[in-house]
């Protein structure tokens, strides 16, 4: 193993050891945001790009991947704010969420976000274009960075064109930048499914944004698929 990435896996193991040390008790204590800045700053290094994707398990829809780089000590230095509440997206609703992303936007060196439209996942596969739209978002906020930053990827193993990094799994809820990744990524897919609303009416796509719920299957079987639904995944929703 590289030794750049075997020193990077040491420290996650060390800062998640710390934090399961403090997670007992009461429950007082740092903010969530805090936490995972504080987990973020283990790595030693100024800079730190974190990258996720929404959308991977959807029927229809675009794949979302988004990186963010974080200047660590920068945010350590002032308070959080309202970015203490930084957290991975599942676990905040939607307007939290619409609520967070300027606060990112703001806070961050870079963003970067890459889409995957339907067609694309159909040519190329879901796990391939998964990979491809992660590093090229992770990519894009470390070239012509200062200096090297550590790279975090939520769960994933990137291939040799990507930045060295290391695949976190859970990694949203641990990593800032890859919270703060996660939150850019689900809210520019939402927005875009709502606009795919007003294009493709019927389907539901605003609600649902493109999962497999009991809307949209109910919806496949009146209408349908539609020019956003993936036709590669072997779904029996479309068995109707």
């Amino acid at each position: 193993m590289p030794e750049h990435l075997a020193g990077e896996r040491a420290a996650v193991r060390a800062a998640a050891r710390r934090r399961a040390r403090g997670s007992g008790g009461s429950g007082a204590g740092a903010s969530a945001g805090a936490s995972l800045l504080e987990f973020d700053r283990t790595f030693g290094s100024r800079l730190l790009a974190g990258a996720d994707e929404a959308g991977r398990g959807c029927l229809a829809g675009p794949l979302v991947a988004a990186a963010v780089l974080l200047d660590c000590e920068r945010l350590a230095a002032a308070p959080l704010g309202e970015l203490a509440a930084l957290d991975d997206s599942k676990r905040h609703t939607a307007r939290s969420r619409e609520r967070l992303l300027p606060l990112i936007l703001r806070s961050a060196v870079r963003v970067s976000v890459v889409s995957r439209s339907a067609a694309s996942i159909d040519r190329a596969g879901l796990h391939r274009t998964n990979l491809s739209a992660l590093r090229d978002a992770l990519r894009s906020v470390v070239d012509g960075a200062p200096e090297q930053p550590v790279c975090l990827v939520d769960g994933f193993q990137l291939d040799g064109l990507a930045p060295p990094h290391t695949a976190l799994v859970g990694g949203d809820g641990r990593s800032a930048a890859i919270a703060a990744a996660s939150i850019v990524a689900k809210v520019t897919r939402d927005r875009a499914m709502a606009h795919a609303e007003a294009a493709h009416p019927g389907w539901g796509f605003a609600r649902h944004v493109g999962y497999a719920t009991a809307e949209h299957r109910s919806a496949i079987e009146r209408l349908g698929v539609s020019p956003l639904h993936r036709m590669s995944f072997r779904s029996s929703a479309y068995s109707g």
